[in-house]
């Protein structure tokens, strides 16, 4: 079961307003309120007499979990989840808070830091090479590269990633829950009866999920949501889950695999593929060359942040159908 959600009343206390007779460079004194400094250039010189501002060590606690239980709340009933927080999870999250404000849309991100393999290029080297035209997200996104002719150079993956990720962090109808993994997904019959459609997701902490094996009495939480947008990566320890997990519930025979490196038809074939492959669940990225037998496209990232544009376009064209077979339910 899930943790129960803290009702304590809140006390919060003042912080007093903190004086000192401070010393100037001229030898002059001032009163000084250091609680009060608004930038920092303020705090030079002034040293001797820094404190903070006064806490009790509960009152951090209750900020935390007051905060975090509250989105747990708001978000049990989302209009988009998306799973993975790598690139193309990013990307997607991104284009849609862009142009639906009123949608609000979660992000489930199995690892303590999101990115995915976006904070570096491949074989731990640190540029990010892009292929044209992807060189387009990254002006929307005023990352600055460099021109190779076909390809742009980003000098290192992580101003790409910390970049996309500050600017889906800073939309008010997104949050993220990371240290979270989907465990299974929500599913909800076919009016024929021929199928299900992809209702919402079934989520637990990471570190919880790791040890189903060793522990017991580990219940899950749900998201519900009419349309899940899955970008696990390829397959892996939590890689490729959603479309695993359709396997096993008979809704695709079986997974083609992720074939063998060739950048010239692997990118081209994650982005034109992107899409909806059972009814409420839009998968994009390296997770969809597993369903399509796709080859894998190494070191190069146009697709993944393409990929997330396009789920993102997917996304909004069904999704008003989905939420009202979702309402139905």
């Amino acid at each position: 079961m899930s943790p129960p959600i803290a009702t304590s009343p809140t006390l919060e206390r003042a912080a007093p307003v903190v004086t000192k007779e401070l010393p100037l460079k001229e030898g002059l004194s001032t009163t000084i309120n250091t609680t009060a400094i608004k930038t920092v250039d303020e705090f030079a010189g002034q040293w001797d007499a820094f404190k903070f501002a006064p806490i009790r060590e509960s009152q951090v606690s209750r900020a935390m979990t007051r905060r975090y239980f509250k989105d747990l709340d708001t978000y049990a009933e989302s209009d988009i989840v998306v799973i993975g927080a790598g690139s193309c999870g990013l990307s997607t999250a991104y284009m849609l808070a862009r142009a639906r404000p009123d949608l609000k849309i979660a992000i489930i991100e199995g690892g303590v830091a999101p990115g995915g393999g976006a904070w570096l290029g491949g074989q731990l080297f640190s540029a990010m090479i892009m292929r044209k035209p992807a060189d387009a997200f990254l002006r929307e996104l005023g990352v600055p590269y460099e021109e190779e002719g076909n390809y742009v150079v980003v000098k290192h993956a992580a101003v790409f990633t910390s970049t996309l990720l500050s600017k889906v962090l800073s939309f008010p109808n997104v949050k993220l829950f990371n240290a979270t993994t989907v465990e299974d997904l929500i599913t909800r019959p076919l009016p024929n009866g021929e199928g299900v459609r992809i209702a919402g997701v079934v989520t637990n902490w990471t570190l919880v999920s790791l040890h189903h094996d060793d522990q017991s009495c580990m219940d899950p939480n749900t998201i519900n949501a009419p349309i899940i947008v899955s970008t696990t990566g390829h397959d892996g320890p939590f890689g490729a889950f959603s479309v695993k997990r359709l396997v096993s519930m008979q809704q695709i025979e079986q997974l083609g695999g992720m074939r063998g490196l060739d950048m010239n038809t692997a990118e081209d074939a994650i982005v034109k593929r992107t899409r909806e492959v059972v009814p409420g669940l839009i998968v994009g990225g390296m997770e969809l060359s597993e369903v399509d037998g796709a080859n894998r496209m190494g070191p190069t990232f146009g697709a993944m942040a393409l990929s997330g544009v396009k789920a993102a376009e997917e996304t909004l064209r069904v999704f008003d159908q989905r939420k009202a077979e979702n309402d139905r339910a």
